[in-house]
């Protein structure tokens, strides 16, 4: 009997682990998770079927207009196509000297579809990406072809737990440093290296000419004050 309900216990335990970490897992996500600030990257939207008794037939992704994307081009996926929507911009845009007046809101995948138990992969080439922000959300909905909807559109805040149906998520970071500032880093470094150690010369010269100078002053007073004295007693001898 107590075995029986050991057993129980152990399998609801493991029951819900199982739940909850599919509910976890299997959202709708971007990757890789991270793009440089102010370039161009290709990320994939990466749509997983969690649904055992449906497939997932379109993905709409929502872009965020505060944060306008001049250029979103797709790649072609099997099966699937797709719908690139634009929004007239309130304040145009100046990007490689053009005037930009419209931006990307909205791309849509529909017409294919990804059983239970798979995941479909959408890329898109993306920029420019915005300079002045860590991070850009992305509300992505996701159809399926019994008629459900699930809106990943939550955004997680600082120290809370994870939402149950989290927005895909792109961290935005500093460019590294580029090899020829690197270079010319190391040659500024060089160059106040070099002028201290000419200046440490400059000084370590300075400093024995005035001893070698100071030397043949006090070599010249001794011969002057042994002039005096020869001088001294030689007049007292003629005195004499």
């Amino acid at each position: 009997m107590k075995t029986s309900r050991v057993s129980f216990a152990a399998a609801l335990a493991a029951g819900t682990v199982l739940v909850l970490s599919g509910t976890a897992f299997a959202h709708v996500g971007v990757q890789p998770g991270e793009a440089t600030k102010g370039g161009y990257a290709t990320i994939n939207f990466k749509v997983p079927n969690e649904r055992d008794n449906a497939s997932t037939t379109q993905l709409e992704v929502n872009f965020p207009v505060d944060q306008p994307l001049t250029s979103v081009m797709p790649q072609d996926v099997p099966g699937w196509t797709v719908n690139v929507e634009k929004t007239k911009l309130d304040k145009p845009l100046t990007v490689h000297g053009k005037q930009i007046n419209e931006a990307v809101t909205k791309v849509t995948w529909s017409g294919g579809k990804i059983e239970s138990g798979k995941f479909q992969q959408f890329p898109l080439s993306v920029g420019k990406l915005p300079e002045n922000a860590d991070q850009m959300v992305f509300k992505a909905i996701q159809t399926y072809d019994n008629g459900e909807v699930v809106r990943w559109i939550e955004e997680a805040k600082e120290g809370a737990t994870e939402p149950q149906n989290p927005a895909p998520v792109l961290k935005l970071t500093a460019a590294p440093a580029a090899a020829g500032d690197h270079d010319d880093k190391k040659a500024a470094e060089a160059k106040a290296a070099d002028g201290a150690e000419h200046s440490g010369h400059d000084e370590s010269a300075s400093e024995h000419g005035s001893d070698t100078t100071a030397r043949a002053l006090g070599i010249a007073g001794i011969v002057v004050g042994l002039g005096g004295v020869a001088f001294g007693v030689a007049s007292r001898r003629r005195s004499a």
